[in-house]
């Protein structure tokens, strides 16, 4: 007979309590022992689940894609946080921003205006952050582009949105299926049915 394996905190554990008005951006870096991606909204920290296979991919895939064709000028990279003020410190799937943004090996997040494009992967818990909540938080601080991307029978489908700078809200442009072909942020041209075949070596 073997006993069923207790899980959670024992009598010991001491739970992290948030302060009265909540926690900072600058907490993240700061706080103990926080899982991955763990990011800041409203002041509360929000924990995420793993990553799924299509998750993941699609990440890796539109970070090599838009590195790959972006301009000099500007980086594509994954999983990074931007700080939009005090209260919230958000983690796009992917970023693209510029290289003069750059402040060394040891930087652990970006401001706003650093942004030009930023890209949620919609996840089964992140529904409604993604499609709702974080989205307008990236247009309020004046991020001119952002994708959100949804799985479709295990491939990809983006949802391209440009900023109105009168509204502070985004407005969608388009819906890309299989091919994604813009040119903004930059003269883009992606092919979504690629996500899962291997780069070529060399």
């Amino acid at each position: 007979m073997s006993a069923a394996r207790e899980y959670g905190p024992d009598d010991q554990y001491d739970w992290v309590r948030p302060p009265a008005d909540g926690w900072t951006a600058d907490d993240l870096d700061h706080l103990p022992n926080l899982p991955p991606h763990t990011e800041l909204i409203d002041g509360s920290l929000i924990l995420v689940s793993p990553q799924t296979r299509f998750h993941s991919r699609t990440i890796h895939y539109l970070v090599r894609s838009l590195m790959d064709q972006s301009p000099e000028h500007l980086e594509a990279i994954g999983e990074m946080t931007v700080t939009l003020d005090r209260r919230n410190r958000l983690e796009p799937d992917v970023l693209v921003v510029s290289i003069d943004a750059d402040t060394g090996p040891r930087q652990t997040w970006f401001k706003p205006e650093d942004l030009i494009l930023a890209v949620e992967v919609v996840s089964d818990e992140s529904v409604e952050r993604d499609r709702e909540v974080k989205p307008r938080k990236y247009a309020r601080a004046g991020i001119p582009h952002f994708w959100r991307v949804e799985e479709n029978e295990g491939m990809p489908v983006v949802y391209v949105f440009e900023l109105d700078p009168a509204t502070k809200s985004y407005r969608l442009t388009g819906i890309h299926h299989k091919q994604l072909k813009t040119d903004r942020p930059f003269l883009l041209e992606i092919d979504l049915t690629a996500i899962d075949r291997r780069p070529r070596k060399g």
